[in-house]
């Protein structure tokens, strides 16, 4: 399996893996970007139309994809917080410090294809997403999984699990409903001539074939 950050110019692939669901190849990852009636009113073409808007003023990655064998199976959205703003929105995030919103990276989504279920794609997402933020200088990654182990809905477990999380070294901070949890990694800082090398190199591979 190939981990590639995903970019405005990179977004081909993208689409091919969300062609494989319904619900992704409508969404375009574009739920926690809009409002609730954007989002709706967009099914479809104009959500897509509106993340590759969001792709190309992002300035760097919006995400990294899972290929095997060259094939997309698997995407984790991954940003500072501010890019989210519906999540910001959402009383989870409501006891949060507002003044990390730039900083702090936030993973709110997974997709991983049907047939590359439940075999270690999303916690080899969800390391490289911490592995992205740490080479974009963000002092922590959060996300809002849901709470507890075993096997979830996947209409619901877009957001990750707790298990997950947790085994990629993610702690809970918060508990701030019985099914979602705000858990957090923080990353140690890195001299920034460091951090410029491995964000080159993070960032270096285009998504294509």
């Amino acid at each position: 399996m190939e981990i590639r950050p995903v970019t405005a110019d990179g977004l081909a692939d993208l689409g091919r893996l969300f062609a494989t669901n319904g619900v992704c190849s409508g969404c375009w990852c574009t739920f926690f970007l809009l409002s609730g009636r954007e989002f709706s009113a967009g099914w479809g073409t104009v959500n897509r139309n509106r993340f590759a808007e969001f792709a190309a003023g992002a300035g760097g990655p919006v995400g990294v994809l899972a290929y095997r064998d060259g094939e997309p199976v698997g995407w984790c959205a991954a940003g500072p917080r501010s890019r989210y703003p519906r999540i910001l929105r959402s009383p989870l995030m409501k006891a949060r410090d507002r003044a990390e919103d730039a900083t702090v990276w936030l993973v709110p989504c997974f997709f991983v294809r049907r047939d590359a279920r439940r075999s270690g794609v999303t916690r080899a997402l969800l390391a490289a997403a911490v592995d992205l933020a740490a080479a974009s200088g963000a002092p922590a990654v959060e996300g809002l999984p849901l709470a507890g182990s075993g096997r979830h809905p996947a209409a619901e477990a877009y957001v990750g699990i707790e298990e997950v999380f947790a085994a990629c070294g993610f702690e809970v901070t918060a508990r701030p409903s019985p099914r979602r949890l705000v858990m957090r990694r923080a990353l140690p800082a890195e001299p920034a001539l460091s951090r410029r090398r491995t964000s080159a190199r993070g960032t270096g591979a285009r998504p294509g074939r």
